[in-house]
Parts: C-alpha cells; sequence; structure tokens
C-alpha cells in the first residue's frame, strides 16, 4: 500500500466554495466612492479590493474586468431611476402630484446614491458602445416620462420647451453630485426640491419632507 500520497476528493463529496452575497455590493460600493473621489480611471483593482476589504484578485470572482464593474454601477442606478419612475407613473394621482413625486424620486437617488450618480456623468462616455447607447436610450426614456406629465400642466410650454425645463429641472438636482453643502437630509432636500419645481414651473403638490428624501 502506498503511503504519503495526498487523497483526492470525489468532485460529488467536494465542498462547494460559496460566494459571499454581500461580496459583490461590497466591491460596488467601494468603486463607486474611490470613483467619485479620484475617478474612475485612476482607480486600480487593488484600490478597489483594499477598500472593500477583500484581496484584490476576489473581485475576479465576481467581475471580469474593471470595466465590467463601471458598466455594472451605471447599470444599477439607470435602474434604480427607471423603477421610481415606473412605480410613480403606477400612481393613481393627478399630474401634479406624479410630477411632484417624480422630482423627489430623483432627489432620493442624487443624496442617496450620489457616489454611483456622479460616476455615471463622469464616465458614461467611456463606455463600450453598445452599452453607453443602452444606458443612453434608457435615460432618454425616463426623461421622456417627466416630458410627459408635465405637458398638461405646461401647455404654454412648445414641445423643445417642455424638454428644456426637465432637463434643466434634473440639472437643480444634480448640481448636489459636484458640491458638497453640508446641509442636512432634509434641508438639502427641500431647497432641491423648490429648485426643480421652479425650474419646471410648477408648483409642488404639497411641501417636502424627510420621508421624501430619505425613503420614498
Amino acid at each position: 500500500m502506498v503511503t504519503g500520497i495526498p487523497r483526492t476528493q470525489d468532485a460529488a463529496t467536494s465542498p462547494r466554495r460559496r460566494r459571499d452575497p454581500g461580496r459583490r455590493e461590497r466591491i460596488l460600493t467601494a468603486a463607486a466612492r474611490l470613483a467619485a473621489h479620484r475617478g474612475f480611471h485612476t482607480v486600480g483593482m487593488a484600490d478597489i479590493g483594499a477598500e472593500a476589504g477583500i484581496v484584490g484578485s476576489g473581485i475576479y470572482r465576481h467581475f471580469d474586468s474593471k470595466d465590467a464593474i463601471l458598466v455594472a454601477l451605471l447599470d444599477r442606478v439607470m435602474t434604480r431611476l427607471e423603477h421610481g419612475s415606473r412605480e410613480v407613473l403606477a400612481r393613481a394621482g393627478t399630474d401634479r402630484e406624479t410630477l411632484s413625486a417624480l422630482v423627489r424620486d430623483h432627489i432620493r437617488v442624487a443624496v442617496e446614491d450620489r457616489s454611483v450618480l456622479a460616476v455615471y456623468h463622469r464616465e458614461v462616455h467611456t463606455l463600450p458602445e453598445e452599452d453607453r447607447r443602452r444606458l443612453r436610450r434608457s435615460q432618454r426614456h425616463y426623461l421622456e416620462d417627466w416630458v410627459h406629465v408635465l405637458a398638461p400642466l405646461r401647455r404654454d410650454l412648445s414641445d423643445g420647451e417642455l424638454r428644456l425645463a426637465v432637463h434643466a429641472a434634473i440639472g437643480a438636482i444634480q448640481s448636489t453630485l459636484f458640491y458638497r453643502s453640508g446641509l442636512a437630509a432634509d434641508r438639502l432636500g427641500e431647497l432641491l426640491d423648490a429648485c426643480a419645481h421652479a425650474c419646471l414651473g410648477v408648483e409642488p403638490a404639497a411641501p417636502p419632507t424627510l420621508t421624501d428624501v430619505n425613503h420614498g
């Protein structure tokens, strides 16, 4: 009998390595945080791994490349906006209530997912063409939801003017991505809400609350 040779474990009885279900999210959160401060293309896989609390090589169990992390980040924030819009439009509210709800949902994303949304604006142009076109198409559809709701409230505006008002309102909200005011979330949400409604030329359906900003 030959001894000293390690016994090979049968594949059927080998314990399978399980992926940490929270690790992928930690990687994305770390990448967004680093990219928002330094720019995505200055950040290495080792940097992301260190920020996430895992070895850099462990990232490859979840993402094939750094570009795959970027695509996942931008998909996540666009999906969040689309889901929020669909939920708002599904409610049986007036046009004014629906428009205010769209404004406040976007404010929540800008406050809660500030890092990811900032990365979207800085890095979407660097994506492979197919991914860039897909995200731009989703973005256009999202903007059309706003235009569709605003149109009955601003019959004095032409089609181009409606779109300009929507872009101005969203731009006002997203001004917080590149400037840290130091304001408390409720006050920040209140001011962004006022600015966005002013751009749209529509009175808000009701004053915003802390719940509007933080929880939906």
